[in-house]
């Protein structure tokens, strides 16, 4: 072949692969969402409020444990966060200039009781009412979450205590009672293996204790007695019409393989893994084989204890970050658990094993093992290091991770999983719990001295995505 018929050879080549380019981006994959999916950001009074000590609030579990020395990375506290009590309006715009249309936030029980129960404080009521005009005046629809983590510290025993369930649903009903005019959705609780299991078994979350296992299970069973209650409650003092769900972390075990037995035995896993959390609240009773696994520790059910954890629910909404990677197993359970190992992907929190598939697959086994009426993320986000260059915070490893987990969020949408919308955690950085200041989740910066709030390349992202309703 001479130079000339390689040039033609060549071009015609070009022109044949140009025009295959023609043809594949004139017929994209449609990666839209809804036109009715809600996006949102979310947060949580005690991480994000501050302002402790002011207009009656009343002292948590949580004041106490951060100002015990030792229990918080840099012994730091909540007590300032990210000065939100004053600085909701700014917040506000926060969210507006997002473009979101719904907001998840929490209500701090002892602001409203500062004793747990008995009189109310008023200023703590005006607060919330505050919030929620001015959110419905910006346009964003307010999901509110009754109790995250901050737990009054004036009730006696605490979780430990059964009557601590039976207080939080009197909490639950009189602020349903006040904010129903104007809220349509609230979540009872946050991620019950969070306050029961870190803070009573392993000891890393308020109160830090390190339970026997029979006292740990009563202590989870209170906890899912205090949501069912809270149902019910809502359900009694609300505005007809409200609806009513909880925010769960659930253990969501996915197949190692998309094939029927390894599907198969990741759903067996997430229902017997879950089965003092979730399975119980959507099942109406414990499984069999979790009381027989448990023995003489089991929790002790008091009669009417289950009608109550199993009170239906109007939607389902997860927090959904890490995978448990699960494959069939010829053993008598069936499955197998993989264990993380070093190389695991992770991203800044050491706990954060990342692995998108999660987002498909957490919703489509809660969606296949109870059939909720529908679902939410109500949350999914990612720590990062978060440099700041030149006043930019480029974060583009987040980016990374929301990307990929949205993308999966997708994949349960089209293929007809009543997912109905997201909420991003979070709006902005704030206190992480144990992790104290150091691990940052926000789509906004914050420095914590001055309190000023800086959109990262993320907020900018996240914008994008929904003004367009589809993954950018």
């Amino acid at each position: 072949m001479n130079r000339r018929d390689m040039l033609r050879n060549g071009l015609t080549a070009g022109v044949g692969l140009a025009a295959g380019m023609q043809r594949a981006s004139a017929d994209p994959v449609d990666l839209s969402f809804p036109a009715d999916f809600r996006w949102g950001c979310a947060t949580a009074a005690y991480q994000i409020e501050g302002a402790v000590r002011e207009d009656g609030r009343g002292q948590t579990n949580w004041d106490v444990f951060s100002h015990t020395p030792g229990k918080v990375a840099n012994n730091d506290t909540g007590d300032v966060a990210c000065d939100s009590y004053h600085r909701y309006a700014e917040d506000i715009a926060l969210l507006k200039a997002l473009g979101v249309n719904s907001y998840r936030m929490s209500i701090a029980w002892s602001r409203i009781f500062p004793d747990g129960r008995g009189k109310v404080n008023q200023k703590g009521l005006d607060y919330y009412n505050k919030i929620i005009d001015a959110l419905i005046a910006a346009g964003i629809r307010p999901y509110v979450t009754m109790f995250h983590w901050d737990l009054p510290q004036a009730l006696p025993g605490g979780w430990q205590n059964c009557d601590t369930a039976y207080a939080f649903a009197d909490y639950a009903g009189f602020m349903a009672n006040k904010l129903s005019d104007r809220v349509q959705d609230f979540m009872t609780v946050n991620e019950l293996a969070c306050f029961t299991d870190l803070g009573h078994q392993r000891g890393i979350h308020a109160p830090g204790l390190k339970l026997a296992a029979a006292a740990v299970n009563q202590v989870r069973h209170h906890g899912v007695l205090a949501h069912g209650l809270g149902v019910q409650a809502i359900r009694a003092h609300a505005k007809p019409g409200t609806r009513v769900g909880l925010a769960d972390n659930t253990s969501f075990h996915i197949p190692v393989i998309e094939t029927a037995e390894h599907i198969a035995a990741a759903k067996k896993a997430t229902r017997e893994k879950n089965a003092m959390f979730l399975t119980a609240i959507m099942e109406g009773h414990y499984l069999d084989s979790y009381l027989a696994e448990q023995g003489a520790a089991a929790p002790k059910v008091q009669p009417g204890d289950m009608a109550a954890i199993g009170s239906p629910l109007d939607f389902v909404a997860l927090n959904i970050y890490a995978p448990e990677w699960v494959r069939a197993d010829a053993g008598p359970k069936g499955y197998a658990v993989i264990p993380h190992i070093a190389s695991s992907p992770r991203m800044a929190s050491p706990w954060l094993v990342v692995g998108p598939e999660v987002a498909y697959w957490g919703v489509r086994m809660v969606s296949e093992l109870w059939r909720p009426k529908s679902l939410f993320i109500s949350e999914n986000g990612a720590s990062a290091d978060d440099p700041v260059a030149d006043g930019r915070i480029d974060d583009v490893d987040r980016i990374m991770y929301l990307r990929n987990y949205i993308g999966q969020f997708r994949r349960a949408v089209a293929e007809g999983y009543p997912l109905k919308g997201y909420f991003l955690w979070s709006l902005m950085d704030n206190f992480e719990w144990a992790d104290g200041y150091g691990k940052r989740f926000g789509i906004h910066y914050v420095d914590f001295a001055t309190q000023k709030r800086t959109p990262k390349l993320s907020a900018a992202w996240y914008k994008e995505v929904i003004r367009q309703n589809r993954l950018v």
